[in-house]
């Protein structure tokens, strides 16, 4: 029966395996197996106070069995029952002796009864196995001083420190021991020692510097601070470290940055070994709102030690789109697609500066490549934009059919994307084709924005295209009245309506303000003004 319940548990069958279960159990209430499984369902089914009893039966009828008493202590630390699971522990490691995971379990849960003694003793049977070690001695100086016995944790800091008599930063532990003790004086002896022989010492000399601050000697603290900041031989992390503290307390005493910037400054003219110091530099400079260039400048270092670091490249993007430095653009994002090859908003940037210095190609290029980098994760509306740009971009080029299918995609990943709807609409109307489709994209435009002048021409527009006339007008004359400087196709379009309602002197005069925009301008060229000429002379309506 329990081979069976064992199969349908295989399978993948839990209420079949459950009963078998519990049937052998009925069968047999003196083996172990089937209380084993069924403790672990019942825990399946939160049902915690089962779990434990029948995990308890286990253990109480095979108390050898290791991996019972396990999985006993595991359920009492889940169920915060630490008396309990260290009685079970303890048995655990009497059984096997060679499981120091155990003790080091056994360590943290007598820690978390404040059971300092036992911890110790706990210490110590691991001391036997690893022999005396820096983490062990250290936990166990913690423990003493927790517990009151200052001497027995000044003591186990001197024994490991004398085991390793030339090794500075044992004796920096000792001395640390001292000096949370209450033996300052000979803390500091210890200290002015190492540093004698070793004046670059991090642990002494961090140990000095908490010595300053807590006496509020602050020119010494500075003093040794700068020294510690300012050593090459100092890990950046620690650099950072420190760095936030004086950020802390430089804001608290009011923001000056002077300080902080000229630290900062110091460090950054040693050589580095990575980027995350002027990646830090350039994130304090943003909340201080320094000036762009200044904090460029920062972040073209952190560039130049970690070209790969997409944040970085990124806010100079941003800076020199900001300065409208097109070129700059360029370059930033050709060089980010060798080292962030998947980072989507290089190719977006790239295509974008290409597309507003007119090198459709470029553009186009940029924008297809980074259609291969678009995964189900990115941001649909970047992506969106992405497919939008390239339908404009091929519209152009005279890639109709290419536009529209873009245009569709755009829509896909963002189906109210407001400039592609419009767009799209239009271009379907100027070709006559689904002016249907045309006019309800374009009707979502108007109403997501009533007064966008665009907007409105463009829906006007493909009212006329589906002679409904009068609409038209109602629309068109929105679009005048919301548009301070109409351009001449838009007057066009106006005329076209106008003449279509009946009212041909007011068609006439906006087709002659047209014609003396384009004048000025190259919106209406070639054939396209001689139509316009036509109409004016002829004083009616012609088709392009």
């Amino acid at each position: 029966m329990f081979l069976e319940a064992i199969c349908e548990r295989e399978k993948g069958h839990s209420d079949a395996a459950f009963d078998l279960l519990r049937h052998c159990v009925e069968l047999d209430s003196t083996r172990s197996e089937a209380y084993f499984y069924l403790s672990q369902y019942y825990g399946a089914l939160k049902q915690k106070e089962r779990m434990l009893s029948y995990m308890k039966r286990c253990v109480e009828l095979e108390p050898a069995n290791l991996t019972y008493l396990e999985t006993l202590a595991n359920i009492y630390i889940n169920q915060r029952q630490y008396a309990e699971s260290i009685n079970v522990l303890e048995q655990l490691y009497d059984k096997s002796h060679d499981r120091d995971d155990v003790l080091g379990m056994l360590v943290q849960l007598y820690e978390q009864q404040q059971d300092y003694d036992n911890a110790i003793r706990t210490l110590d049977r691991l001391e036997t196995i690893e022999g005396k070690t820096e983490r062990l001695s250290i936990a166990k100086s913690g423990f003493y001083t927790r517990k009151g016995d200052k001497r027995a944790a000044i003591s186990e800091m001197k024994q490991l420190a004398d085991q390793y008599p030339n090794d500075n930063n044992y004796r920096c532990l000792y001395a640390n021991t001292l000096y949370v003790n209450g033996q300052k004086k000979k803390a500091l002896a210890i200290y002015d020692s190492i540093l004698r022989e070793d004046p670059n010492n991090r642990n002494a000399l961090m140990a000095m510097l908490a010595h300053y601050n807590d006496q509020h000697q602050t020119q010494a603290a500075n003093r040794t601070l700068e020294h510690i900041l300012l050593n090459g031989s100092t890990s950046t992390e620690d650099r950072i470290t420190l760095m936030r503290q004086v950020i802390g307390e430089s804001e608290q005493a009011g923001g000056d940055s002077t300080r902080v910037l000229n630290l900062f400054h110091q460090m950054l003219s040693q050589p580095q070994s990575d980027a995350d110091l002027a990646i830090f530099c350039a994130t304090y400079m943003s909340l201080k709102k320094m000036p762009t260039d200044s904090i460029g400048a920062v972040l073209e270092q952190a560039l130049q030690l970690a070209p790969d670091n997409a944040a970085a490249r990124l806010q100079l993007v941003s800076y020199a789109w900001q300065a409208n430095n097109r070129d700059r653009v360029i370059e930033l994002c050709r060089d980010a697609r060798q080292y962030n090859p998947d980072e989507m908003a290089f190719y977006y940037y790239q295509g974008i500066a290409y597309y507003q210095k007119e090198q459709l190609d470029d553009a186009l290029d940029a924008f297809q490549n980074g259609i291969g980098v678009i995964t189900q994760e990115s941001d649909p509306a970047i992506v969106s934009d992405f497919y939008a740009v390239m339908g404009d971009i091929m519209h152009q080029k005279g890639m109709d059919r290419e536009a529209f299918a873009a245009y569709d995609s755009c829509l896909q990943w963002k189906d109210d994307n407001i400039g592609c709807l419009n767009n799209y609409a239009y271009y379907l109307s100027i070709k006559g084709l689904e002016l249907d489709k045309a006019e309800q994209m374009s009707y979502r435009t108007i109403k997501a924005e009533p007064k966008n002048a665009t907007y409105l021409d463009t829906y006007a527009w493909i009212l006329f295209m589906q002679k409904r006339y009068s609409e038209a007008r109602i629309y068109i004359d929105q679009t005048l009245q919301n548009d301070t400087d109409s351009s001449a196709v838009l007057l066009e379009h106006a005329g076209d309506i106008y003449y279509h309602v009946g009212d041909t002197d007011k068609a006439l005069a906006l087709w002659q303000m047209a014609l003396d925009k384009a004048a000025d301008s190259s919106e209406i060229t070639g054939e396209r003004k001689q139509v316009l000429i036509r109409k004016i002379k002829l004083k009616k309506y012609l088709k392009e």
